[in-house]
């Protein structure tokens, strides 16, 4: 039986656009390993039309109210939460994610960033107008920057979209969003929900490559680029970025420290580091893949571990009930894991797991590995798959000192009951999220964003949303 063929276009100025060379490329899906759509590769050319219907966009966009904007954003959220099971359909073909799980974990806390974001656009906070020189009252303007370049990764397309559509245009902004190439579908489908109630031109979406996203960041036209992405990928967009002294935005990779006292409770610790460094196959900069456990406790917490790894950490097809992860996201991705498992040292062991699964898509076994040395490549690089290491610690300074000792600065979690303990290493750890006795919740009320090659600035919050404003003083005379 033939198998039809999604065709997926660019999104300009409210329509489905095709690339202006006509040229596609393949999108797979991960949990089959076959092709189920052609997506638009778009040229310098297609960016700049798409960036040139967003800059005329802004004209009117950037002079609406925030209670405008406000229900702008409220109406998208209700027209996505109504058509959340066929969201969570497209992204689960786009992904290969369990369907059982997409609605509520994935889709309906976009929905919720959405309402918050739309919150935000009616609470402008900026310092009280006053006179702060005799005779001259001064007040603070927070405006929209102008036109937003954003590129978005392939672990949480529709999510990642709203974490940067939602603040920049809550905030008055115009945007052009490339997704991944790998998982453009959702992305489309949430810029064609959003043109119901946005004026044409205000969100707009390009497909392609790396070259895509090249020309996106060297277009003169945006005031700001924002990335989630790897730290090569970032480094490259600041780099270029320079070179027109744009706003840039990074999110990027992540090592995220897990550290098990003694005194934790072995069986609720184990339970929510499975969870957290397994869900959606460890493909996440906040997973809890890099254990650190007190020496005196190790033996007993890995039997904890890896009964609850074979208990918990199930993965299958997206259709199948009660798993918890389905594949990697390409053939790339897992070629990338299987290398980390092949390059392990000889002082290193798997504890469980280490293989691929079947030969028709993606899927990798939950995996734990030990007897890592701080130096090795496993510990210090990001895997991006269902793996976690473990380690042994001695002490509090010796944990602290192997925790901080990455590049990356993106999260941390810390498991013990000495509550002087965890505020001592949530001071200490250098990373943007410290989490204690959970690891991996994220709500829309908080920051998330790193520290060193995890990059600088913020999506959630309210800090998130200032990122996509400027702030102008005016000053006026008021003496006689």
């Amino acid at each position: 039986m033939a198998v039809s063929i999604k065709q997926l276009k660019n999104f300009i100025g409210g329509q489905s656009v095709a690339a202006a060379s006509g040229e596609t490329s393949d999108v797979i899906n991960p949990s089959t390993g076959q092709v189920y759509a052609h997506a638009a590769v778009s040229s310098a050319e297609d960016v700049n039309a798409a960036f040139e219907v967003a800059q005329k966009a802004f004209e009117e966009w950037g002079q609406t109210t925030p209670s405008e904007r406000q229900l702008a954003l409220f109406r998208i959220a209700d027209a996505l939460e109504a058509r959340a099971k066929e969201a969570a359909e497209i992204e689960s073909e786009n992904t290969g994610k369990p369907l059982s799980t997409l609605v509520d974990y994935e889709i309906m806390p976009s929905v919720d960033q959405i309402r918050f974001f739309a919150g935000a656009a009616r609470n402008l906070e900026g310092r009280s107008a006053g006179e702060y020189l005799r005779d001259h009252t001064s007040m603070i303007r927070r405006e929209p920057i102008g036109v937003i370049g954003q590129v978005t990764p392939w672990n949480y397309p529709l999510n990642m979209a709203t974490w940067k559509f939602a603040p920049a245009i809550a905030a008055g902004n115009t945007i052009v969003l490339k997704p991944s190439d790998t998982t453009p579908a959702s992305t489309l489908l949430l810029a064609e929900i959003a043109a119901e109630f946005l004026p044409a031109g205000v969100f707009n979406v390009v497909t392609g490559n790396r070259d895509t996203g090249r020309a996106m960041i060297e277009n003169g036209i945006p005031q700001m680029v924002s990335i989630t992405g790897s730290v090569r990928a970032g480094m490259e967009v600041a780099k270029s970025a320079a070179n027109d002294l744009k706003r840039v935005h990074l999110e990027l990779g992540g090592k995220a420290p897990v550290i098990v006292f003694a005194d934790a409770d072995f069986a609720k610790a184990a339970a929510g580091i499975v969870a957290a460094g397994f869900f959606n196959a460890g493909q996440d900069c906040t997973a809890a893949t890099r254990l650190l456990v007190q020496e005196s406790a190790y033996d007993e917490f890995m039997v904890h571990l890896i009964a609850e790894v074979k208990a918990s950490a199930k993965v299958g097809k997206p259709s199948e009930e009660d798993i918890l992860f389905g594949p990697v996201n390409n053939v790339n991705q897992l070629e990338r894991v299987k290398g980390f498992i092949d390059r392990l040292p000889d002082h290193a062991r798997i504890e469980t797991g280490g293989h691929q699964i079947g030969t028709e898509g993606y899927f990798m076994e939950p995996t734990v590995l030990s007897g890592l040395k701080q130096t090795d490549e496993h510990i210090q690089d990001e895997i991006f798959g269902p793996v976690i290491t473990v380690q042994k610690f001695t002490d509090d300074a010796q944990a602290l000192k192997w925790a901080n000792d990455v590049k990356y600065g993106l999260a941390s979690s810390v498991w013990t009951s000495n509550h002087s303990r965890a505020m001592r290493f949530a001071k200490h750890l250098d990373f943007g999220a410290v989490w204690i006795n959970t690891h991996i919740p994220l709500v829309a009320e908080m920051p998330h964003g790193g520290f060193k090659h995890s990059g600088y600035g913020k999506d959630l919050s309210h800090y998130g949303f200032e990122d996509y404003t400027r702030l102008k003083h005016v000053m006026s005379y008021i003496g006689d």
